[in-house]
């Protein structure tokens, strides 16, 4: 019996509606949303394809879920999807920011607004802590190793939180040498299914 074909957006249109939902659930950080979305819900990524594709997405200049967005586009449609998608990424959040932004204006000194900001700020940092130990599950399959990925994960913690490192510095040391690490391991990898 044949597998059956992976589920994937069934047109631009399907890819900028979904984009659209995605961008207005996940007001104000959307890394959680678009975990349970693409991975679970709607399964155009697997777990693993979503962190590599999340990997490039933060490295590259310009709103994480918004690189996300033109590269799941581009995957499934070619330009016209990586637009479609952009398009329902940026069009409704940025009617509504508009909109807040006039509001905003007229209550900005009130202290129970900043109070309730500083409440979204932890429930925010919350889920995308939540969403990332959902995610390590995926460590097991990555090539460096899970406790290589978990020490270059505290590594980065501690660089940026504690110790307050320029995030420009941790990407290049950190993350330089898990690139050169990976690479290497990939490498070996090669040599060794040449050989079977």
């Amino acid at each position: 019996m044949p597998a059956s074909p992976r589920p994937q957006p069934q047109s631009v249109a399907d890819l900028f509606w979904s984009f659209t939902r995605l961008a207005l659930q996940g007001f104000g950080g959307v890394l959680a949303i678009v975990q349970h979305e693409m991975v679970e819900k709607k399964q155009w990524l697997t777990r693993e394809e979503f962190i590599e594709d999340w990997a490039v997405a933060q490295i590259l200049p310009g709103p994480n879920v918004v690189n996300l967005s033109l590269m799941i586009g581009d995957r499934y449609f070619g330009l016209r999807g990586a637009l479609a998608a952009l398009a329902g990424m940026l069009t409704f959040p940025l009617l509504i920011v508009l909109a807040l932004a006039a509001i905003f204006a007229g209550i900005s000194d009130s202290g129970g607004v900043a109070g309730a900001l500083r409440g979204m700020g932890a429930v925010a940092a919350g889920l995308i802590a939540a969403t990332g130990l959902k995610l390590a599950g995926a460590l097991q399959k990555n090539v460096m190793g899970t406790l290589l990925c978990w020490l270059l994960a505290a590594l980065t913690f501690i660089a940026i939180a504690v110790l307050r490192v320029p995030l420009v510095w941790v990407l290049l040391t950190v993350g330089g040498a898990a690139c050169i690490w990976a690479y290497r391991q990939l490498g070996r990898y090669r040599v060794l299914g040449g050989d079977s």
